[in-house]
């Protein structure tokens, strides 16, 4: 699995404070825990920084730069701060984070990953917003998102499809078909783009002590699905472990052979069955209770692992 370490980013307010005071040591040591976790590349959401993109963008490269040589990520809607950074990228490859099937969007940012050689992820969203379905969104880079790329004659395989991640707390029915869109978007194309998700999106607005829980079972489903790449935190262990287990098909535990289950199930494109699990163990019972919210069969609530 191929870890985008997601902690460099606005929302934090230690990150927020960090970069109001330009605190460089923050920043590197930041960026280097996070490739010593397993953090393949480092993704910089700096927010769209209206009036300091000219600094900020510029300083963030030279900063995590000097300390680390993985690519870095340009998160952001600010496509001038972005093409600011990436004349200051030295070392891999940049990846642009990104566009989406919006016309305006569409446009202009393919041009500037072309010039910069840089890596595009583009997210399967049109003017209309986000379909509900695999086959839609499918859809979207099928007739929207890769034409545009062969268009501008810019390498498929540069490309990075992000079919979408939203909370299962709101927008549940979307957690399945993302699944599926995970499935499908390897076969639309010849050469097939990559796939990334953001994993965390998942338990958005989720009360803090059951998000990593949703996490790691959702990242066990995706990887059934295929998924090889995903915006996460680098710092959780246990999600971590989950994607050691799989990738070894370490079936040594309890735990580590119902996560396999659970992958082999997707990966056999069923459902994971009440049979795989001992409901007499707690955490195994949990991470089925979760296995169903995220298929959509059972209605998510807060207080679901009560229930």
């Amino acid at each position: 699995m191929y870890i985008i370490g997601e902690n460099i980013h606005i929302i934090s307010p230690k990150v927020k404070e960090a970069l109001a005071a330009k605190d460089r040591e923050f920043f590197m040591d930041l960026a280097v825990r996070q490739v010593e976790a397993g953090a393949q590349a480092v993704d910089l959401n700096l927010g769209p920084r209206k009036k300091d993109w000219e600094e900020v963008f510029p300083w963030m490269v030279e900063t995590v730069e000097a300390v680390v040589d993985v690519p870095l990520v340009f998160d952001s809607t600010n496509l001038q701060g972005i093409e600011a950074g990436l004349k200051k990228v030295t070392k891999a490859q940049p990846i642009i984070n990104s566009t989406s099937a919006e016309p305006e969007r569409l446009e202009k940012v393919p041009l500037v990953a072309k010039q910069y050689n840089a890596k595009l992820i583009a997210l399967t969203m049109g003017s209309s917003g986000i379909p509900v379905s695999a086959d839609e969104r499918v859809n979207i880079a099928v007739e929207h998102l890769i034409p545009r790329m062969v268009e501008i004659d810019y390498p498929v395989q540069d490309l990075i499809v992000d079919p979408l991640v939203l909370t299962v707390s709101g927008c549940q029915e979307y957690c399945p078909e993302c699944i599926e869109a995970v499935r499908m978007l390897p076969y639309v194309w010849d050469p097939a783009p990559q796939i990334s998700v953001g994993l965390s999106n998942v338990s958005n607005a989720v009360p803090r002590e059951n998000r990593p829980l949703i996490n790691r079972v959702y990242c066990a489903m995706l990887m059934g699905a295929g998924l090889q790449m995903m915006i996460a935190d680098p710092f959780d262990k246990e999600q971590n472990e989950v994607i050691r287990i799989i990738e070894q098909r370490d079936e040594s535990t309890a735990l580590g052979r119902l996560y396999v289950k659970i992958h082999d199930r997707v990966q056999a494109m069923e459902q994971p069955q009440i049979e795989d699990v001992d409901m007499s163990d707690p955490e195994q019972a949990a991470i089925w209770k979760t296995v169903q919210i995220l298929l959509n069969k059972v209605i998510y609530a807060d207080s679901y692992l009560q229930q």
